[in-house]
């Protein structure tokens, strides 16, 4: 099992914009498909984006598209999640998870692996 480690959050205004990076430990980084997916208070979990193995597949919540863009470097095993025009409601934990799919995936069963989580707080 790949192991991940998620970074990057913390305290921003509405408006501002955060970077998350997850790094993923093992040679086997570029057969999974990464996905992010986030947990308010009192919420479940949902998904966020997904990116396929080779990074040109590409799946957004409709919440986030247009303002979040999912990206991956295969030399470094890493994944990244660009947000912009943050909002008061992404405020969440934010996690990265691996899939063993073939293809692209944004059903939360199909991730195997997850990290830790890194708060994402956006103030209005």
């Amino acid at each position: 099992q790949v192991q991940l480690v998620e970074s990057g959050g913390g305290l921003v205004q509405a408006g501002g914009s955060l970077r998350l990076s997850c790094a993923a430990s093992g040679r086997t980084f570029s057969g999974y498909v990464m996905g992010w997916f986030r947990q308010a208070p009192g919420k479940e979990r949902e998904f966020v984006a997904a990116i396929s193995r080779s990074g040109v597949i590409i799946r957004y919540a409709d919440s986030v598209k247009g303002r979040f863009t999912i990206s991956r470097d295969n030399a470094k095993n890493t994944v990244y999640l660009q947000m912009n025009s943050l909002k008061p409601e992404d405020t969440a934990v934010y996690y990265c998870a691996a899939s063993s799919n073939g293809v692209v995936t944004t059903n939360i069963a199909d991730f195997h692996s997850w990290g830790q989580g890194t708060q994402v707080t956006v103030s209005s």
